[in-house]
Protein backbone atom coordinates (compact mmCIF):
# COMPACT_ATOMS: atom_id res chain seq x y z
CA UNK A 1 0.00 0.00 0.00
CA UNK A 2 1.16 3.43 -0.95
CA UNK A 3 0.28 7.02 1.05
CA UNK A 4 -0.88 9.71 -1.21
CA UNK A 5 2.86 11.58 -1.58
CA UNK A 6 4.18 8.20 -3.15
CA UNK A 7 1.37 7.81 -4.81
CA UNK A 8 1.14 11.05 -6.27
CA UNK A 9 5.20 10.70 -7.50
CA UNK A 10 4.47 7.37 -8.80
CA UNK A 11 1.99 9.09 -11.24
CA UNK A 12 3.97 11.77 -12.14
CA UNK A 13 7.05 9.68 -12.98
CA UNK A 14 5.63 6.59 -14.43
CA UNK A 15 2.38 7.94 -16.54
CA UNK A 16 4.42 9.45 -19.80
CA UNK A 17 2.87 12.66 -20.52
CA UNK A 18 1.48 13.66 -16.92
CA UNK A 19 1.68 17.59 -16.49
CA UNK A 20 0.11 17.06 -12.88
CA UNK A 21 -2.35 15.27 -10.72
CA UNK A 22 -4.59 15.54 -7.61
CA UNK A 23 -6.01 13.63 -5.34
CA UNK A 24 -9.41 15.65 -4.30
CA UNK A 25 -12.35 15.46 -2.00
CA UNK A 26 -15.18 16.12 -3.70
CA UNK A 27 -17.39 16.47 -0.64
CA UNK A 28 -15.41 19.68 0.14
CA UNK A 29 -13.78 20.61 -3.10
CA UNK A 30 -10.38 20.39 -1.72
CA UNK A 31 -7.00 18.88 -2.80
CA UNK A 32 -5.26 16.79 -0.21
CA UNK A 33 -2.34 16.48 -2.21
CA UNK A 34 -0.91 17.60 -5.57
CA UNK A 35 2.08 17.40 -8.12
CA UNK A 36 3.07 19.14 -11.10
CA UNK A 37 0.93 21.86 -12.63
CA UNK A 38 2.59 25.39 -13.18
CA UNK A 39 1.23 28.87 -13.63
CA UNK A 40 -0.84 27.65 -16.66
CA UNK A 41 -2.16 24.99 -14.74
CA UNK A 42 -3.16 25.47 -11.01
CA UNK A 43 -4.45 22.33 -9.61
CA UNK A 44 -6.21 23.84 -6.49
CA UNK A 45 -8.32 25.69 -8.57
CA UNK A 46 -8.63 22.34 -11.36
CA UNK A 47 -9.70 20.38 -8.41
CA UNK A 48 -12.17 22.78 -6.98
CA UNK A 49 -13.89 22.79 -11.11
CA UNK A 50 -13.64 19.18 -11.18
CA UNK A 51 -15.61 18.68 -8.08
CA UNK A 52 -18.77 20.13 -9.48
CA UNK A 53 -18.33 17.94 -12.61
CA UNK A 54 -18.21 14.88 -10.49
CA UNK A 55 -21.14 16.50 -8.25
CA UNK A 56 -23.27 16.90 -11.82
CA UNK A 57 -22.55 13.86 -12.75
CA UNK A 58 -23.88 12.06 -9.52
CA UNK A 59 -27.30 14.17 -9.39
CA UNK A 60 -27.84 13.11 -13.08
CA UNK A 61 -27.54 10.00 -12.46
CA UNK A 62 -29.98 9.82 -9.14
CA UNK A 63 -32.50 11.34 -11.22
CA UNK A 64 -31.59 8.93 -14.31
CA UNK A 65 -32.41 6.09 -12.16
CA UNK A 66 -29.01 4.77 -12.53
CA UNK A 67 -28.16 2.47 -9.82
CA UNK A 68 -24.22 2.33 -10.78
CA UNK A 69 -20.59 3.63 -10.38
CA UNK A 70 -18.97 6.54 -12.48
CA UNK A 71 -15.24 4.77 -13.21
CA UNK A 72 -13.85 7.69 -14.51
CA UNK A 73 -14.26 11.00 -16.48
CA UNK A 74 -12.50 11.84 -19.87
CA UNK A 75 -12.31 15.54 -20.74
CA UNK A 76 -10.48 15.94 -24.29
CA UNK A 77 -9.17 19.69 -24.58
CA UNK A 78 -7.24 20.55 -27.66
CA UNK A 79 -3.66 19.80 -26.41
CA UNK A 80 -4.77 17.82 -22.80
CA UNK A 81 -6.50 15.25 -21.66
CA UNK A 82 -7.96 15.62 -18.43
CA UNK A 83 -8.86 12.02 -16.64
CA UNK A 84 -10.98 12.71 -13.25
CA UNK A 85 -11.03 8.78 -11.90
CA UNK A 86 -13.32 8.19 -8.93
CA UNK A 87 -11.44 6.06 -6.12
CA UNK A 88 -13.03 3.22 -4.94
CA UNK A 89 -13.48 0.89 -1.02
CA UNK A 90 -13.99 2.58 2.00
CA UNK A 91 -10.79 4.28 1.89
CA UNK A 92 -11.81 6.40 -1.15
CA UNK A 93 -15.38 7.43 -0.68
CA UNK A 94 -15.71 10.95 -1.87
CA UNK A 95 -12.25 11.27 -3.15
CA UNK A 96 -10.91 11.23 -6.85
CA UNK A 97 -7.95 11.10 -8.46
CA UNK A 98 -7.28 14.19 -11.37
CA UNK A 99 -4.74 13.47 -13.75
CA UNK A 100 -3.71 16.08 -16.73
CA UNK A 101 -2.43 14.42 -19.80
CA UNK A 102 0.07 16.38 -22.45
CA UNK A 103 -2.26 14.84 -25.49
CA UNK A 104 0.29 14.63 -27.70
CA UNK A 105 3.11 12.57 -25.60
CA UNK A 106 0.49 10.40 -23.98
CA UNK A 107 -1.03 7.07 -24.57
CA UNK A 108 -4.61 7.51 -22.79
CA UNK A 109 -5.25 3.76 -22.54
CA UNK A 110 -2.25 2.92 -20.71
CA UNK A 111 -2.36 6.21 -18.55
CA UNK A 112 -6.16 4.68 -17.58
CA UNK A 113 -4.81 1.46 -16.71
CA UNK A 114 -1.65 2.82 -15.03
CA UNK A 115 -4.08 5.29 -13.11
CA UNK A 116 -6.41 2.22 -11.92
CA UNK A 117 -2.95 0.11 -10.74
CA UNK A 118 -1.81 3.13 -8.72
CA UNK A 119 -5.81 3.73 -7.44
CA UNK A 120 -5.65 -0.01 -5.66
CA UNK A 121 -2.03 0.27 -4.24
CA UNK A 122 -3.36 4.08 -2.75
CA UNK A 123 -4.15 4.09 1.42
CA UNK A 124 -5.75 7.21 2.52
Amino acid sequence: MANVEVSLKETMTMIEGALGVALVDYTSGMALGTLGGGKDLDLAVAAAGNTDVIRAKVRTMEHLGLNDDIEDVLITLGGQYHLIRLLRGRAGNGLFLYLVLDKGNSNLAMARHQLRRIEAELEV
